[in-house]
């Protein structure tokens, strides 16, 4: 009797990512069956309803329902690997819980220790370790790493001063001794500000997950990139949604978009 091909789930809402992640597991994984993508943690919820895969790949911050909510109503019915853009310092709360993860942008190494793990505890038939406890662990972890984000800046246009919320800005750079905002206005126009805040202090404000820096003077929101074209010298271009600008990713962040 021919033994069934282990499946999985991958939800992450970055397309790029997405398929990134999809085509590693296919290169180390090749047994492994995608049976299912989804896009936010309530798709995530249908899709393994739908398919009921063995394992499930899911990014923590996505719309919506995230990907920790979407662990706790799936349960132990699957294996999980959590799949996070948080710093090294963030991650603490996946290895105390002993939980799975993978770190944005996903390593070919790390991803092979990983499908290790798993396929060692599917052919042992071992339960999956996603408790209750650890979960509601982790949620509450991952929500205290979060808490100290900002969700508005207060910028100068003109003679005036507006309240932008953070998930409108396209990008950040600094300029001599101020940072330039990019953002988009209530009708989807691209606008500019101006404030006094050092990109550096905006950064550490910011969540790893929405907004990467791609060079010293520039962080962008990672939802707003369109494509990213490599250059000479190990560097890149970054181009976007809607707009004309074209931002450089300097060599020392080049690996962010190496698996894109």
């Amino acid at each position: 009797m021919n033994k069934r091909a282990p499946t999985a789930l991958v939800a992450d809402d970055e397309p790029l990512l997405r398929q990134a992640l999809s085509r590693m597991l296919a290169a180390t994984w090749p047994e492994l069956v995608i049976v299912a993508e989804a896009r936010n943690g309530r798709e995530a919820i249908d899709r393994f309803e739908e398919h009921h895969p063995d394992i499930c790949f899911l990014d923590v911050q996505m719309p919506g329902k995230t990907g920790v909510d979407a662990a706790q109503h799936i349960g132990r019915r699957a294996h999980m690997v959590f799949v996070t853009a948080y710093d090294k310092y963030a991650v603490q709360a996946f290895a105390h819980g002993v939980l799975d993860y993978l770190v944005k942008p996903v390593e070919v190494a790390r991803l092979a220790e990983t499908v290790a793990r798993l396929q060692e505890r599917l052919r042992a038939a071992q339960p999956a370790l996603n408790t209750d406890e650890l979960l509601q662990q982790l949620a509450a972890s991952l929500s205290r790493q979060s808490a100290g984000q900002m969700r508005w800046v207060r910028a100068s246009v003109g003679q005036t001063v507006r309240m932008i919320a953070i998930e409108d800005i396209d990008y950040l750079r600094a300029d001599e001794k101020y940072t330039q905002v990019a953002w988009r206005d209530d009708g989807g126009q691209a606008r500019e500000a101006i404030i006094r805040t050092p990109l550096k202090e905006l950064l550490a404000q910011l969540d790893p997950a929405e907004f990467a820096q791609v060079h010293r003077s520039v962080v962008v929101n990672l939802r707003a990139i369109s494509h990213v074209t490599r250059g000479a010298n190990e560097t890149a271009d970054v181009h976007l949604k809607g707009r004309p600008e074209v931002l450089p990713v300097s060599r020392t962040y080049l690996h962010l978009f190496r698996q894109m």
